[in-house]
């Protein structure tokens, strides 16, 4: 619901040592040109962090803390959230961070993260039941790490109730949008996207910028081997029985032996593979959909389109739009 009066809202962005800057910088930006379009201060924008020295990035450029934790009496904060680093999913915060961490997602109107953000929200205990996005590269290791969490692999932000989740770094701009809208209405949030030259809505989730689906050699090494061999020509039947006589197996066996060490049929194996040369016609050449389909093994361009929306999550030709360049 759109924010009433001329009321002023203090979003605090927690940044720890090692931070993605664009988790940072993203929605701050997001938020200060909804000042400009608001015509008033909206948002007052701070970041928080363990102590009073700079903020080194992984970029290596600094940032200066506003509010330092456990020496600031503390103003009262409407919209926390937690900007991720490359190394967040395997670094654990101390207990003051998560303390606070605590203390202020009790009393915010909404808290949420950008990233891998979410592992610190997790290990301060504010995800447990609820639905949340993260980058598609650290989905699975959150979802394994806590089991309690419904991780949404595909999702770019993911609301749910006084919880908001961005996925990888420049979803952060997403995620502030939609916080935008939330408080000023459709029309600001649409005139601060047009202004920052960015999708009012995304199309697609993550998954088309994810390789995690890509198939890749597993198993034992003559199995890897029929993979890879697989892979460099999709264009061939490739049935179970024809994967067989390569390894001396009967189907049955070949079938049981590969879903056991590969982890997937060898059906799902191969449609994968395909799809990952189709990802790399789309990205790099410019040959009619129905020369990719066949150039992949596909029956045809509709059985192409299908297998590509279940693996990447949007349209061969709306892939293609998004990798390559126009003319």
């Amino acid at each position: 619901m759109p924010m009433s009066g001329d009321e002023t809202k203090t979003i605090a962005i927690l940044a720890l040592q090692g931070v993605q800057l664009l988790d940072v910088s993203g929605p701050m930006d997001v938020f200060a040109e909804a000042n400009t379009q608001a015509g008033r201060e909206v948002y007052r924008l701070l970041v928080a962090s363990r102590s009073d020295e700079a903020i080194r990035s992984s970029s290596g450029a600094r940032l200066l803390p506003d509010i330092v934790i456990g020496a600031d009496g503390g103003e009262p904060v409407d919209t926390l959230l937690v900007a991720g680093s490359p190394n967040a999913a395997v670094t654990v915060p101390d207990a003051a961070v998560l303390a606070w961490l605590k203390r202020m997602a009790a009393t915010t109107r909404r808290y949420g993260s950008v990233c891998a953000g979410a592992f610190v929200l997790a290990a301060a205990g504010l995800l447990a039941g609820r639905r949340v996005a993260t980058h598609w590269a650290v989905a699975d290791r959150l979802a394994r790490a806590y089991p309690d969490i419904a991780v949404e692999p595909d999702a770019i932000h993911v609301r749910d109730g006084r919880l908001r989740t961005a996925a990888g770094v420049t979803a952060g701009l997403d995620l502030a949008l939609a916080l935008v809208e939330e408080d000023l209405g459709r029309e600001i949030a649409m005139r601060v996207a047009a202004q920052l030259v960015m999708f009012f809505k995304r199309p697609g989730g993550q998954m088309q910028f994810s390789r995690r689906e890509e198939a890749l050699p597993a198993g034992r090494s003559a199995l890897q081997e029929l993979q890879r061999w697989v892979a460099a020509n999709p264009a061939e039947r490739h049935s179970i029985a024809s994967m067989a006589r390569r390894l001396n197996l009967s189907p049955r066996h070949f079938a049981r032996l590969f879903a056991m060490e590969v982890g997937v049929t060898p059906a799902s194996w191969v449609e994968a593979a395909r799809v990952s040369a189709a990802r790399r016609l789309l990205e790099t050449g410019r040959s009619p959909p129905k020369q990719v389909a066949a150039a992949c093994g596909f029956a045809n361009a509709d059985v192409l389109r299908r297998a590509f929306m279940r693996h990447v999550g949007v349209t061969p030709a709306d892939y293609r739009r998004r990798f390559t360049p126009e003319d």
